[in-house]
């Protein structure tokens, strides 16, 4: 394996790579400083960098653009440029909310064609717009970055004993299955749940074909995210058959019924084609992932490191 670093390295991302990268938080890379970034750079002389830094509160950035923007864009090119100018791979982790997030066609989700990274970008959101700034500002100060575009990542129940901040649906369903009778959950946005050990597993054999020197990425856009398609509804139900709960203790409601500041994406189904197109596998199936995440958990709650 190459020497990688991973920005935003406290994070899930970042934790699921702990071993293999090294991982400076915020206090050590800040996106927002160039002289930080130089200053890391050659601290750790990484032959590649993984981007997974980023401002990912959707709903605050629609009333803090700016903020959000220095990071996801305006950083990003910092960034690029850096790495640019030390001839080091780039990577760029980027999202599902730069598309539209409208089912294609109108039809029904269930069975609508996935997005291919190529489809019309159209976000609907000021997270979504910043992240795909940062996308076009990669790739026009460095051509050979490599864009993922992920979607509904997480850690799942282990996140907690890993020591990541913040939340993710898994590991907040998890909680809940624990605290309330039944709760609701929307049953009308589609996506691909993603584990992010699954997601690094498969950056890290993406490098490694590319060492092989079978397959090269640089310059592309890819879609990562977990196999097939669920509302978070399905989801949430899923959490709670693995713990042996009732699924029917999760109600689903409309979208109307929750609203947020931010509008969340009706669809977010992402083609994995132009993955398997440059040789890389597939990640499994949604649901076996999952069973993947609660065993972690359960493995470190037996003392496990």
């Amino acid at each position: 394996m190459p020497r990688i670093l991973v920005t935003g390295g406290r994070g899930q991302l970042g934790s699921a790579l702990s071993g293999v990268a090294d991982t400076p938080g915020r206090d050590e890379l800040d996106l927002t400083r160039p002289d930080s970034i130089a200053a890391a750079l050659d601290r750790h002389a990484p032959e590649v960098v993984i981007n997974a830094a980023a401002y990912t509160d959707v709903d605050g950035a629609e009333s803090d653009e700016a903020t959000a923007r220095a990071i996801n864009s305006d950083g990003v090119e910092s960034l690029a440029v850096a790495c640019r100018d030390r001839g080091t791979r780039l990577i760029h982790i980027s999202t599902d909310y730069v598309f539209s997030g409208e089912v294609p066609g109108g039809g029904d989700p269930a069975t609508a064609p996935a997005l291919e990274p190529y489809d019309p970008t159209a976000p609907a959101t000021a997270y979504g717009r910043t992240k795909l700034a940062g996308e076009r500002a990669a790739l026009a100060v460095y051509p050979e970055t490599t864009i993922i575009r992920t979607a509904w990542l997480y850690t799942g129940p282990a996140r907690e004993r890993r020591g990541i901040p913040g939340g993710d649906f898994v590991a907040t369903m998890v909680r809940l299955e624990r605290e309330r009778e039944e709760i609701t959950v929307v049953d009308d946005q589609w996506g691909s749940p993603t584990y992010a050990q699954a997601l690094a597993n498969l950056l890290l054999e993406m490098l490694a074909v590319e060492n092989a020197g079978t397959h090269d990425t640089r310059g592309l856009t890819l879609h990562a995210t977990g196999g097939g398609r669920a509302t978070w509804c399905d989801l949430a139900r899923a959490v709670f058959e693995a713990y042996g709960a009732d699924p029917e203790r999760v109600r689903p409601c409309t979208t109307e019924e929750f609203p947020r500041p931010a509008p969340r994406p009706a669809f977010s189904v992402l083609s994995d084609a132009a993955w398997r197109d440059a040789g890389l596998s597939p990640l499994p199936d949604w649901r076996a992932d999952l069973t993947s995440a609660i065993a972690e958990d359960a493995w470190q709650a037996r003392g496990g490191r």
